[in-house]
């Protein structure tokens, strides 16, 4: 955060990687997507961006680039922002990100680090992109989960930003490569709490759970799983699917928000007239012997 005045100060974020879908346009939404969150998460409005290319010159045609720049720019512009520039390099593998700016208010900054015993926990987009576009790769995906799931990584964390930040919302986070237990444990362990999530009320994409008894499992939740092993508890319980889903490294995932109790049932009726997840997923404790629970 860089302080302008007592009520304005700029943040800063960057994110890019390689292509997670083949259109070059859907993979341009996709990124700029992702990259903006990080901004929205913080309660933040973005305001310029500036492209990250890493692009195989002479493996790949132009016109790929073309796609992949209209379709960032489109989705930061739908994002309130303007491309203001950027850079490119010729790379080996073809990579695409934004950095982006936004304002926010140095006094009214969501952090992961302000969760409360007592608050209620809400995500606000459903589960299983890594399991999905891993089964999209591997032709056992149909046409329209497929047309689902990139969509819903391609919508922006905006309106769920906007709705947060009407409340007492102690703590936000978007959930992306160290997936819900990963993200959730970062919220808990800067907070000092534990945070208690009901597998039950998980809110999944279709087939994701088929997706992981099918073992399409990106290597990145092997990734999380090991890291997690001694931090993470998780009821025996709990379906080992759902517990896949649960370490599923997501893509341009939703926002979680931890937020007072009793502005909880408020934040679940707006999540839901503006056709988000709605449902609590868990709720904040005293800090106990695991900084996340999944039961």
């Amino acid at each position: 955060m860089f302080r302008i005045s007592e009520k304005l100060a700029l943040v800063h974020t960057v994110d890019f990687f390689p292509p997670i879908v083949d259109d070059p346009y859907q993979f341009g939404q996709i990124a700029a997507a992702n990259a903006l969150s990080d901004v929205f998460a913080m309660g933040g409005r973005p305001i310029t961006a500036l492209n990250i290319v890493g692009f195989p010159l002479g493996d790949m045609p132009p016109e790929f680039l073309s796609a992949i720049l209209r379709g960032g720019k489109e989705k930061i512009e739908e994002a309130g922002a303007v491309v203001v520039g950027g850079h490119s390099i010729k790379d080996k593998e073809l990579k695409y990100g934004v950095a982006v700016t936004g304002l926010i208010d140095p006094g009214r900054i969501i952090t992961n680090a302000g969760a409360r015993p007592g608050d209620v926990v809400f995500l606000t987009k459903p589960l299983g992109t890594g399991l999905i576009t891993t089964g999209i790769k591997r032709g056992r995906v149909g046409p329209a989960l497929a047309e689902l799931v990139v969509r819903l990584m391609a919508s922006l964390n905006r309106t769920a930003a906007e709705l947060m930040l009407r409340f007492d919302t102690h703590a936000a986070t978007d959930i992306t490569g160290f997936g819900l237990l990963g993200h959730a444990y970062e919220v808990a362990g800067a907070s000092n709490v534990t945070i208690r999530l009901r597998a039950a009320s998980l809110p999944l994409l279709d087939e994701a759970t088929a997706m992981a008894e099918a073992g399409m499992i990106p290597g990145g939740a092997n990734d999380n799983r090991k890291y997690l092993e001694d931090k993470v508890r998780v009821d025996s319980s709990v379906d080992p699917n759902i517990d896949r889903v649960a370490h599923d490294p997501q893509t341009s995932g939703g926002l979680l928000i931890v937020v007072a109790a009793n502005d909880a049932n408020d934040l679940q009726t707006q999540l839901a007239e503006a056709d988000l997840p709605h449902e609590p997923i868990g709720q904040v404790e005293p800090r106990g012997e695991s900084a996340v629970i999944l039961q």
